[in-house]
């Protein structure tokens, strides 16, 4: 959930930036998301084993009933998000593609599948650890636990992303980054005082 500026985005990303080119399209909550989910989650666990300590489906797609880009995300969380060697390559021979390397954030890292690149659905795989990443884990947590129990903000935050999708973006964080306001209003419900 960091908002990120073009300086950022460019030191963040590995490979080449890829500008999102299109619309964002928020498409009306699809009951096949949990499932694929599901999938993506048994993939990770057998190509890391132990490596994986938690993984949780996060992101629009993991609250029931709100609508969203059809991408899933996930958040994985690993002994040390910094010790690339200890779980990307396997990730890797499994079809995920790093793309993002944070490690003034948390150590945070981002694999992708992408649907244009073969894979069966669009995932964004968050790495990170349980103690470098605990704050941000917290928040990344409360928000969609928020979102899954009171409808008003549910219904609130899914206005807001069908507003900001009826705009063009420079990238995909350029559109998170304008959900961050409405995210850290949120958060400040969700998050205990």
């Amino acid at each position: 959930m960091a908002t990120l500026d073009d300086d950022e985005i460019a030191a963040a990303t590995v490979g080449e930036p890829q500008p999102y080119g299109v619309r964002v399209v928020v498409e009306e909550y699809n009951p096949a998301w949990p499932n694929w989910y599901a999938e993506e989650e048994i993939a990770i666990r057998a190509a890391l084993g132990d490596v994986a300590l938690r993984i949780e489906h996060t992101g629009s797609t993991s609250v029931p009933g709100l609508a969203a880009k059809a991408l899933i995300d996930i958040l994985l969380l690993v002994p040390e998000a910094s010790d690339e060697a200890a779980y990307l390559p396997a990730l890797e021979a499994a079809g995920y593609v790093l793309r993002v390397r944070q490690p003034g954030w948390y150590q945070h890292r981002c694999l992708v599948r992408r649907v244009g690149n073969g894979a069966p659905r669009d995932v964004n795989l968050h790495v990170l650890s349980p103690e470098s990443g605990a704050p941000e884990i917290e928040r990344i947590l409360a928000f969609r636990d928020w979102l899954r129990t009171h409808e008003d903000d549910r219904a609130y935050y899914e206005r807001v992303k069908r507003e900001l999708a009826q705009r063009d973006w420079q990238s995909v964080q350029h559109y998170a980054n304008a959900k961050s306001a409405v995210i850290e209003e949120i958060l400040g419900r969700a998050l205990p005082g």
